[in-house]
């Protein structure tokens, strides 16, 4: 797993995404499903293009049961989008770069 996308949980979720002065994509994701494996290398690489600019997070459900509840997390995965400490934007389901690309930009 890359260093730029950081694992955060529910113990650190308030510091990682509320308290970031960065625009932050949380992947909602498990171990067991198959379309959060195949997003995976896609967020690899919008971390890479976006760099300091968007902070990329993974939480994964199965060990994290408090956050996924209070926002609701049905399906996974899930991005959710937090600007400025405040939620944003949600997608889910598997979607191509493109669309997962424009989803971010247009929060920036």
């Amino acid at each position: 797993m890359s260093e730029l996308i950081k694992h955060i949980s529910d113990a650190s979720f308030e510091a990682d995404v509320l308290q970031s002065d960065k625009l932050v994509l949380v992947d909602y994701w498990a171990e067991w499903c198959g379309p959060c494996k195949a997003i995976a290398p896609v967020l690899e690489e919008l971390a890479k293009e976006y760099g300091a600019t968007v902070q990329i997070t993974k939480m994964n459900v199965d060990e994290n049961r408090a956050i996924p509840a209070k926002f609701g997390i049905r399906g996974i995965p899930t991005l959710m989008l937090f600007k400025n400490g405040q939620f944003a934007d949600t997608l889910v389901g598997n979607h191509p770069k493109a669309k997962i690309k424009a989803f971010v930009d247009a929060q920036l």
